[in-house]
């Protein structure tokens, strides 16, 4: 799997996400956009499903959680800066409760340097950062 091809297939996503984030269902465009990420989601999980799927796998065993593993683009957040409803929700016995893995992509190289794997505080829960 090439990281930069998987890096700017999760970039993109992640702004047709955005995109459509921000329109109403009576706008004209919402259902081009709809469409257009349905079709960028369809060749993310068939280009990098099987091996994002892995990754997910041994991330699921490190938490120590039960919680069935779904598609990559399920992990994915609606816009760049990931909110406390993205992602999903897993069991975790390795923290108390439940965490939230949302899958992200680095940022261009430009911004900051991508921060490392770690827990943050989403209200109430936890979420962790993962980065595969």
């Amino acid at each position: 799997m090439n990281a930069a091809d998987l890096n700017a297939a999760l970039m993109a996503l992640i702004e047709k996400k955005a995109e459509l984030h921000t329109l109403t269902y009576d706008d004209a465009r919402y259902d081009d956009v709809e469409e257009s990420l349905h079709d960028l989601e369809d060749d993310f999980n068939d280009d990098f499903g099987p091996d994002l799927e892995a990754a997910l796998e041994k991330v699921h065993l490190d938490l120590k959680s039960d919680t069935d593993v779904l598609l990559p683009t399920a992990y994915l957040p609606a816009t760049d800066k990931p909110q406390k409803e993205d992602g999903v929700w897993i069991d975790s016995e390795k923290y108390p409760g439940r965490v939230r893995l949302v899958l992200r992509a680095n940022p261009p190289a430009s911004s900051s340097p991508p921060a490392k794997a770690r827990s943050t505080s989403c209200g109430k829960r936890s979420c962790l950062s993962v980065k595969i």
